[in-house]
């Protein structure tokens, strides 16, 4: 593969929305967890909007049964437009859900096999371009958002890259961690290895990945044959490991803020965070908090 085909834009983007939620029930008995609003705007919308950000054109999410609230989201909704219109309400609070005729495909992970099987599933319509990977559950809020920072440094460096946090090291033993190599900038480092939840004795640092990927479309054939991992799914980790050394691969240090909305403390921390900064509820959500602390 030559450096010019690991530089083609990022059109596409895979979001793996098949999973139960099954942290989140009974509330996600039906309604997709990716559906869970965070103020006023669910989960998958965030990613969405990070997504177009960055100027990814097509989504491609992996769904599975019971997950079609997801995509009518994105639909239009003629009823509540016209009810809307006829009422003298502002339609601009829809825009953020409108999609392109054709900018949206869905695809089915029939049984629940893990990360990696959900991304394999999306092979016919990846193709053969670089892609990337948005995980809903991870919440990235910065200014560029996060995959738009690793557009810009794909353009830079090509190849394969993985969104990166630093945590303390106490925390490293629940994450995936990277072993960095040589460091191009500060923000971003070369990957030489990833170790799925290490020791923190034995952890190569304190770098996380943190739910955002870009990759070429190598990675299929490398899932394609795939054993079962860790947790006994087929993992993500494991393809791009074999694929280090083979291709350019590198850590984006995120310059933001992440909210790990598949726990439920993840989620309130985000929900009350965002309150925090929005003009139209700051000042009564500070109140709240305060009349609670007081409490």
């Amino acid at each position: 593969m030559t450096s010019i085909n690991q530089k083609k834009p990022i059109r596409k983007a895979v979001f793996p929305v098949a999973g139960l939620g099954t942290r989140f029930l009974p509330a996600t008995k039906a309604i997709p967890k990716e559906m869970l609003p965070i103020i006023d705007r669910p989960l998958i919308q965030y990613a969405v909007d990070e997504a177009r950000e960055a100027g990814i054109e097509q989504l491609i999410f992996v769904t599975g049964r019971g997950k079609t609230a997801i995509v009518e989201h994105f639909d239009t909704a003629f009823e509540l437009e016209r009810t809307m219109r006829d009422r003298g309400k502002d339609l601009e609070v829809l825009a953020a859900t409108r999609i392109q005729p054709g900018n949206l495909v869905t695809v089915r992970q029939q049984v629940p096999m893990g990360l990696g099987h959900a991304i394999w599933c999306a092979r016919a319509v990846v193709g053969d371009e670089p892609f990337a990977i948005f995980l809903p559950d991870e919440m990235m809020v910065g200014s560029p958002g996060c995959m738009k920072q690793m557009v810009d440094a794909y353009n830079e460096v090509g190849g394969n890259l993985i969104s990166v946090l630093e945590v303390p090291e106490a925390e490293v033993s629940s994450y995936g961690v990277i072993a960095p190599g040589a460091k191009i900038s500060d923000s971003l480092t070369e990957v030489t290895a990833l170790v799925e939840k290490p020791k923190r004795e034995e952890a190569p640092s304190n770098l996380i990945i943190s739910g955002r990927y870009i990759l070429q479309p190598e990675v299929m054939r490398m899932l394609e044959g795939q054993g079962k991992g860790a947790g006994g799914e087929i993992q993500l980790t494991d393809a791009m490991a074999r694929m280090i050394g083979q291709q350019p691969f590198h850590a984006v240090k995120f310059e933001g803020r992440r909210f790990d909305c598949g726990s439920k403390a993840g989620f309130v921390e985000a929900t009350l965070s965002l309150a925090l900064e929005r003009d139209d509820m700051a000042d009564e959500v500070r109140a709240i908090m305060r009349r609670l602390l007081a409490d």
